[in-house]
Formats: C-alpha cells, structure tokens, sequence
C-alpha cells in the first residue's frame, strides 16, 4: 500500500538505508540545516544591518564605526594641520551640491534610505556617477551619526578631505591681478563655527572674493560651517593669518584701508566712504568685539546704528550690514 501523506520529510520505510527513489532525502532532511547563523549574518536581522553599515563605511575609507572622525569624538572638529588622515563631513543638500560642483576631491556620497527625491539630489548623484565617486545608501540613524549633535542633513552626506586654507597675501594679490578692488573680511576672536559660515555666505552674496582668520582662537572650516554658508565654502576662499595684527599692518602698506566693526566706534557706518579703495572688514566676537591689538592697527572703527534696547548684533549679521553698505557705495560709484 503507497505510504499516506505525512509531514515533510519523514519517511514511513522501516529498513535501513535510502528508500527506493528517494535518493536518501528523507534522512538527510531529518538531520536539518546546520547550527543557526550569528545575529550579525542575518541580514535581516538589526546587528546585521549594523555590520552591513560598517562594511559599507569602510569601503569608503572610514575608520572607527560611521559618524565617528578619526582622532576624536567630537563631529565639529577640523584639524588646523596639513598631511592628516582626518575628513570632513559635508551635510545638507546645498552645502552637498555646492561641494559637488566645485570639484572638491569627495571620497564617499552617503544618501538616505528611500530619500525623497528632487532636481538636487539627482545632480548630486550624476556628478558623482561621473566622477567616480561612491555612493552609499544608509540609513538615516547612521547620518545623524554623520552630521553631529545639531547637524541637519537632509538626507544626504559627502565625505571631504581636511578644508585647505590660502595665505592672505596670495589671496590679495590675486583679486588685484583679476583687475578686482579687493573686499575682504578679517574675524577677530570669532570661535563659533555657525558665524564663520554665515560670514562666508554673506561676504559671497556682497561681492567679497575671501575670509581670512587667525591661526590661534578661531573657528575653522568644518561641517558646521559648510552647513550654514550654504555652499559658499566652495567659492569663497579663507585664508589664515598667522598673526592677524602683523598681516592687517602689511596690508595697509599696500593700501588696504582696514576697516574695524565695534559697537564703540567713533564713526557710524552710513556715513562711511570708501567705494574706491581695497578693504578689509574686521569683525570682532559678539561679547568682547575687537582685540586692543586689531584694534588700535585699524584705520577706522565704525559702528552700526541699532536701537537702544538691542545690546548688540551677533558677529555674522554686523558683517553682513557692513558688507552690504561697502557694496552698496560701491555700486553707486561705478
């Protein structure tokens, strides 16, 4: 009588041996798959999406576990030196999209998991098809990893070498053999990375051609500060000074008027005239302004008319007042 319906897999023969024209399956079923896999190669499974995630950061060139830079914890630092290993972050679409298309030598494209996509995001990822460039889906627990503490990402990540910075006196003489009227601005004791990208985005919308900082108490170029000049950092170069008094006093030799920012000045700045020369705009920190040293090499301290009860502006908003007024005279003159 043929053997009934019974569970996959079991065998009703009682004799030993394969059973005719089973080939041995019944009992080599009945042995079952072997052990079961690790957590972490279940892809599945959520440590093996995390060692998926570790495996695709380190195709790219990453070290640690993602979101971590080299050399330390903190996402907002950049290191000042040249030759390290260490990579910066770029975050936001913008900033991203800017960074693309000025060239930057990007190591890695992070995109989001199911991203939305828009006329941004599908230039992002052409350039980089063309470029060589790859592109990494993540999930987006792994770019806020990427983007910091408050780091708004947008859903998209590029990966960059450390910020090179120019020298201010290359940067001078080149606006001049441009034929350009220089219009520069200098920080003084600006630590704030968010001010420094809002400084590089207003000197680009105003005219400015650089930004140039002080080697020793400054904020630096790093994820931040790409975030909030909207991609300005790829246009706008920023130079560092490694004395900022001593590189202010060589520009005024060569008839750079210096032009300091303090709440104190002696001249208000509407009745400022300096249309036809080359200048450098000092700004100072929000709560102690300028340095006595920059102070005293200005050539003029001008001030911003405001309303009694505001106490002061914040660094990046002084600039942009600044530089909207030396822009405006200017235009007025050609």
């Amino acid at each position: 009588m043929a053997n009934k319906p019974g569970r996959p897999g079991a065998s009703r023969g009682k004799k030993k041996g394969p059973t005719k024209g089973t080939g041995g399956n019944g009992r080599k079923s009945l042995e079952g798959k072997g052990p079961t896999p690790k957590a972490e190669d279940r892809s599945w499974h959520v440590a093996g999406k995390r060692k998926a995630a570790a495996e695709r950061f380190a195709a790219a060139g990453g070290k640690g576990r993602p979101g971590q830079k080299a050399g330390g914890s903190n996402p907002n630092r950049t290191p000042r030196g040249k030759g390290t290993d260490d990579t910066e972050t770029v975050t936001g679409r913008n900033s991203v999209l800017e960074a693309l298309r000025a060239k930057i030598p990007a190591t890695a494209l992070y995109v989001a998991q199911r991203i939305e996509m828009d006329d941004r995001v599908k230039e992002m990822l052409s350039i980089a098809t063309h470029r060589d460039i790859p592109v990494l889906e993540v999930t987006r627990p792994e770019l806020d990893r990427m983007a910091g503490f408050d780091g708004v990402h947008q859903g998209v990540a590029l990966k960059v070498p450390p910020y090179e910075y120019a020298h201010p006196q290359d940067l001078l003489e080149s606006v001049i053999e441009r034929g350009q009227l220089p219009l520069f601005v200098a920080l003084d004791g600006i630590t704030d990375p968010r001010n420094l990208g809002a400084i590089i985005r207003s000197t680009a919308a105003f005219g400015g051609q650089a930004v140039i900082l002080p080697q020793r108490r400054s904020a630096s170029v790093n994820s931040a500060a790409w975030k909030t000049s909207a991609g300005a950092a790829a246009r706008i170069p920023v130079a560092i000074a490694a004395n900022l008094t001593a590189m202010l006093k060589e520009f005024k030799k060569q008839g750079v008027f210096v032009l300091g920012l303090d709440g104190g000045g002696e001249v208000s700045l509407p009745a400022l005239e300096l249309a036809d020369r080359p200048v450098v705009i000092v700004v100072g920190s929000e709560g102690k302004g300028l340095s006595r040293l920059v102070t005293e090499t200005c050539d003029q301290v001008v001030s911003i008319p405001i309303e009694a009860a505001t106490e002061s502006l914040n660094a990046g908003i002084a600039a942009s007042v600044a530089l909207y007024q030396v822009s405006t005279l200017r235009a007025v003159r050609e």
